[in-house]
């Protein structure tokens, strides 16, 4: 065997012999360097690494009847495990930062089974709007308001507002005629 013969051979088989050494030996040799360090920078380049590798290596055990049908998967997987291994590119802290981490940590989660509760009423919960003003304004501005209200409600008892109103008239109905279900706290 000539060296012709054998660089053709390494020519054609690269993928096959670079491939572990830049996927599993450098970044395992530079993982335990970073553990050795103090720096959580190099801690994060690498632990974003092997999530990310984890990520491809699951990809192609689900796809792998497909892939095998893709003739350059093996150099596109080559260079793709390149850049995200190597720190003048910062490959793998892109890809975590704009793919992986608002897949999974700034997700909205939907639930399918939750079934909302019906609220009929229109106005806010009191407790709720007390711990906004307060938030806003601060509890002496809070206990101010509840002062002058408490003032003010004298006066209100001689001339009905139309809350009053339609507080009246919903006391009047019927339940027959009512058309509000309660929940389990007993509030429509």
């Amino acid at each position: 065997m000539d060296s012709r013969s054998f660089l053709t051979v390494i020519a054609k088989n690269f993928d096959v012999l670079a491939g572990p050494l830049v996927t599993l030996v450098y970044p395992l040799y530079a993982s335990i360097q970073a553990i050795e360090t103090k720096s959580p920078v190099d801690d994060q380049q690498w632990l974003t690494y092997w999530v990310l590798y984890s990520f491809l290596t699951l990809f192609e055990l689900t796809f792998a009847t497909i892939i095998e049908w893709l003739p350059f998967w093996s150099y596109v997987k080559f260079f793709f495990n390149c850049w995200l291994v190597l720190p003048y590119f910062n490959g793998a802290a892109y890809v975590y930062q704009h793919f992986v981490r608002p897949l999974f940590v700034e997700q909205q989660i939907v639930n399918i089974f939750h079934i909302p509760r019906r609220n009929i009423s229109t106005r806010p919960d009191i407790l709720s709007v007390a711990e906004r003003y307060i938030e806003q304004n601060g509890p002496e501005a809070f206990e101010e308001l509840i002062s002058k209200t408490g003032r003010a409600s004298y006066s209100r008892v001689k001339e009905p507002s139309i809350l009053q109103e339609v507080e009246v008239e919903r006391e009047s109905k019927s339940w027959n005629q009512s058309s509000t279900f309660f929940d389990e706290d007993y509030r429509y």
